[in-house]
């Protein structure tokens, strides 16, 4: 049994939202076989109730409070240090000073960092370090760019330019940096030449005993619709766009061959842009108790997402929960799943309509396109399984005579 540190930058508690079901596994799986000391944020006032709950699965914790707002603000002082503005965002005096005063207390044998960001509280322990960039956050910020006008096009282009930087330096300090699918693995292989051959992928998984049909649950819907739902985070700016293409683009020609069809947007914290949608054939719920009862009564599941990094748990948890799934061809080629077979691709409009169109006028298939996704989901996507590849890194980080250092100075890649 070791001493982990283990460094993420939003509480890991409750598995709501995708970073923090795996962050929130990440750390389970941690503490089922070594003493976790966990650093994070709380950047949510409704998640204070649960830091109990979290503090329950460690041998230590720190939490510190952050004001997204106020964080937006301080994180501009990165433009005059020529930093990336994200570090600013997550940079707290109280969280360094836990760290250091957690090194003279306890012998730290490994820090496991959850997101580049908060990379720079490991900076300068002697602790071997494993890397879990999840997705190539530095690309995210490049393609923000690429669909936004000036000035916030400038700013994002910077940010992933400076972000980038920031996590070749951090990788190639790392012992192992994973990421959640094996492009985006590639994709940061080539973006950080230097440190390729420490790269691996480690997939997300899925709780298939949580997410999973009942019979006695009972439905949110009216009787008369035909629910079609997204579920996520509702004031994060992909789902945003996802949602609005959607129900802007592809339900009104929908409703003209289905009536009946509602669309329903499940997920915390929508924005305004999001409550506009709502109206007579538009559902945005805000946070509900359980997301299970939308996914398991709708009549199909969309994921239309234009800008998806990595592996998207919102549709593995409907495949666990034995729903047909229509979803970008980006996301599924990030799933081990036979488009067809297990779920549907799309790529543009016309796509979605032609797949959900197939699954509203037969039901059969769609039935059958649901039992697949789940014996899929049951067969690849177990969380034990996915996470052995952090086993294995942490047991050869553990048995190394020394913390690794930067193996070569660090070039733009071309």
């Amino acid at each position: 049994m070791a001493n982990v540190l283990f460094l993420v930058h939003r509480l890991p508690y409750p598995p709501n939202k995708g970073d923090k079901v795996r962050s929130y596994h990440l750390l389970k799986h941690l503490a089922a076989k070594h003493r976790v000391f966990l650093g994070t944020f709380v950047d949510d006032p409704e998640d204070e109730v649960h830091v109990d709950t979290v503090r329950g699965l460690c041998a230590g914790l720190h939490t510190s409070r952050l004001h997204p707002k106020r964080a937006r603000l301080m994180s501009l002082g990165g433009l005059a240090t020529g930093k990336p503005l994200t570090l600013q965002y997550y940079r707290d005096a109280a969280l360094a000073a836990w760290v250091q005063q957690l090194r003279q207390t306890e012998h730290i044998d490994a820090v496991v960092v959850f997101s580049s960001s908060m990379g720079q509280y490991a900076e300068g322990l002697s602790a071997p370090m494993l890397m879990d960039l999840v997705d190539v956050d530095s690309a995210k910020w490049t393609g923000y760019a690429d669909a936004h006008r000036w000035p916030m096009s400038w700013l994002y282009r910077r940010e992933g330019l400076e972000l980038l930087r920031y996590e070749r330096q951090v990788a190639a300090l790392s012992q192992r940096v994973f990421l959640c699918t094996e492009k985006e693995a590639d994709l940061f292989r080539g973006l950080a030449p230097e440190s390729a051959g420490l790269v691996a992928a480690m997939g997300n998984g899925v709780d298939c005993d949580y997410f999973a049909p009942d019979a006695a649950r009972p439905s949110p819907f009216n009787a008369d619709e035909l629910p079609i739902v997204f579920t996520g985070a509702m004031d994060y700016w992909p789902n945003i766009d996802a949602v609005q293409w959607f129900a802007q683009e592809m339900l009104p020609t929908l409703r003209q061959r289905w009536p009946a069809a509602r669309f329903h947007i499940v997920g915390r914290s929508p924005t305004p842009a999001v409550r506009a949608l709502a109206g007579e054939h538009v559902n945005v719920t805000g946070t509900v108790a359980d997301v299970r009862p939308y996914l398991q009564h709708a009549a199909a599941v969309v994921a239309p997402l234009r800008l998806a990094r990595g592996i998207q748990n919102k549709i593995l948890e409907a495949m666990a929960m034995q729903q047909p799934v229509v979803a970008a061809q980006v996301c599924v080629e990030a799933i081990d799943a036979t488009p067809g077979e297990h779920l549907l691709a799309a790529h543009d409009t016309a796509d979605y309509l032609h797949a959900l169109n197939t699954l509203l006028a037969d039901a059969d298939s769609a039935r059958r396109i649901g039992l697949n996704a789940r014996r899929r989901v049951l067969q690849a996507y177990a969380w034990d399984a996915r996470l052995a590849a952090l086993d294995d890194a942490l047991l050869s980080a553990l048995n190394a005579p020394t913390a690794p250092t930067a193996r070569a100075p660090v070039r733009e890649a071309a």
